[in-house]
């Protein structure tokens, strides 16, 4: 996969593209991230990437000119062909106003082979941009950032980790909150886990077993891996219940699943 990032802030990446998961996939050559500095592409000696909206108002705003230049010069497929999914690639403009990003989407990134993000600045971007240029607009949340350039790095870190080969352990990435249920390669389920199947994650423990008087529930211990299935899959559904309730309509639920709710409700 390979991702470009457009930003006025090009030092800004250097930290999170340099440590973890992200560093090892860039070193094993699984992708290929690129940052452009936006302000390469202006033409007057300020270097000028942002001017004052038409028709007024506070704040200043991206100019349309440097940004097409700038993906024009990365030679993305056109439009059409993108909107149409006849070319396996994205360009994205991290906007306030695009749809939120959440795994269901992460997933729909990853399938691509390049993703090109547009980070926004100011009080927005020329709307050109996003009704001409880019295909998508995407928001990592309901709040206002000063720019896209956080936005673009928690994509790039979400979708990333889900390309093959960048998590070391593969089926751990369908076992964490908020991922629907898929089909394991193998087609045989974990023997001691389940997948989220949209849910927020299990509780996790390690060694030691006792500490500060705090035990690890002695399911997790006992060796019954049927036992300690129906435990995660339990404590996964009241967490889900107790912080995030909405999550529980659009989740993959079995009989068992929708019992268990009943008993938490009574």
């Amino acid at each position: 996969m390979r991702v470009d990032l457009v930003t006025i802030f090009p030092d800004f990446f250097r930290g999170p593209l340099d440590y973890g998961i992200l560093r090892r996939a860039r070193e094993s050559e699984l992708v290929d991230v690129r940052v452009h500095d936006l302000r390469e592409f202006t033409r007057d000696r300020h270097r000028t990437v942002d001017d004052r909206p038409f028709g007024g108002g506070e704040g200043m705003v991206l100019k349309p000119e440097p940004i097409f230049e700038c993906i024009e010069k990365l030679k993305v497929a056109a439009r059409n062909e993108r909107l149409a999914g006849r070319a396996k690639e994205s360009v994205i403009l991290l906007s306030a106003q695009g749809r939120r990003l959440d795994q269901a989407l992460a997933q729909e990134l990853a399938a691509l082979d390049r993703l090109v993000l547009i980070c926004g600045r100011y009080e927005g971007v020329d709307e050109r941009v996003s009704e001409h240029l880019a295909d998508r607009e995407i928001s990592i949340g309901d709040y206002v950032l000063s720019g896209g350039e956080l936005g673009a790095a928690v994509i790039v870190d979400t979708v990333v980790r889900l390309v093959p080969g960048a998590v070391g352990n593969e089926a751990s990435t369908r076992q964490e909150s908020f991922t629907a249920s898929v089909a394991p390669a193998t087609g045989d389920a974990p023997s001691s886990t389940c997948d989220s199947g949209g849910l927020l994650d299990y509780p996790h423990y390690t060694r030691p077993a006792e500490f500060r008087g705090m035990t690890v529930p002695e399911v997790l211990v006992n060796g019954n891996h049927d036992q300690i299935r129906r435990w995660r899959r339990r404590t996964a559904l009241e967490k889900t219940l107790r912080n995030r309730p909405d999550l529980i309509d659009a989740a993959t639920l079995s009989d068992e699943d929708r019992m268990l709710l009943a008993e938490m409700k009574k």
